[in-house]
């Protein structure tokens, strides 16, 4: 048998799996989302029809579109940076060798990845709570009037995006360190023998090196926060005055709320689209910096 044959023997089970899980229901989707296929078509499939790109027109022309929209972009503009800086800065501290107890902080930043959103959730809302929350209570010791964290539209996806961040942050902390720690500590001492400042050893060392870690992190941040879900949904579900319902978020209201499942799909599909053209922007840009 040859090598090709071989290989693609072995892949056959894994793509097989990816085939039925995940090829025919994106296509399935593809094709509801060119139907007007709702709760009256879940009764009786001739209540179905083909309407070919309507769903898509007439999401262009819905102002929620367009609102969620925005916020999703808002949040991705403001937390993917944020998120990254964070997470970069905490693998910097835990990699330096000032840093103590590393393996205890390692697993502390980690842990609220693994843990579920609404356990935590349940905890931030008592943070963010107005009369009762810890924060608006550090807040008053400072003489500064108690904030509607989560029931003010200025302040409730600015919260989320902070707790997206803290969610979130120890993913990409872990893949910052393993990077860090695979630049030789050669490149510094010799960087320290010439003189060259700890600002100067990052900005030309530690960054340039880092090019690709930080592609591949800025990529997975950007496909997982285009996919805001799971933190307005517990938290404040949409509100207030709609101001953290998200792309995804539309679609669940479309699909399971008023089951429309034809839009539904279609929102997914934009969505995937504004994902693909973002991701391929970030990889163009970083082909133009050399960095692959």
């Amino acid at each position: 048998m040859k090598p090709s044959t071989a290989g693609w023997v072995f892949a056959a089970p894994a793509l097989s799996v990816i085939g039925v899980f995940f090829g025919l229901p994106v296509l399935a989707a593809l094709a509801l989302s060119l139907t007007d296929f709702d709760i009256y078509a879940l009764a009786h499939l001739e209540n179905l029809r083909f309407v070919a790109f309507d769903n898509y027109l007439n999401l262009l022309r819905n102002p929620l579109f367009w609102k969620a929209l925005g916020n999703t972009l808002y949040f991705v503009a403001v937390g993917v940076p944020l998120s990254i800086a964070v997470s970069l800065g905490a693998a910097l501290l835990l990699n330096s060798r000032l840093g103590v107890f590393k393996p205890f902080f390692r697993t502390a930043f980690f842990a609220p990845v693994v843990t579920t959103v609404v356990a935590v959730a349940v905890i931030w809302r008592y943070l963010l709570h107005t009369r009762y929350g810890l924060i608006n209570w550090g807040l008053s010791a400072l003489g500064i009037d108690p904030v509607d964290w989560l029931g003010d539209p200025h302040w409730a996806m600015p919260s989320i995006i902070l707790f997206a961040v803290w969610k979130n942050f120890g993913y990409n902390m872990i893949i910052f360190l393993a990077g860090l720690q695979a630049i030789p500590e050669d490149l510094y001492e010799a960087a320290r023998i010439d003189g060259a400042s700890a600002t100067r050893q990052f900005r030309h060392i530690t960054l340039p090196i880092l090019g690709p870690v930080l592609l591949m992190v800025g990529i997975l941040t950007l496909a997982g926060y285009f996919q805001l879900f799971a933190e307005p949904y517990v938290m404040t579900q949409g509100g207030p005055l709609q101001s953290t319902v998200s792309v995804l978020y539309l679609m669940y209201e479309e699909g399971f709320k008023w089951w429309n499942l034809g839009n539904a799909s279609a929102v997914a599909f934009l969505l995937f689209v504004l994902m693909t053209a973002t991701t391929s922007a970030l990889m163009w840009l970083a082909r133009r910096r050399g960095i692959e």
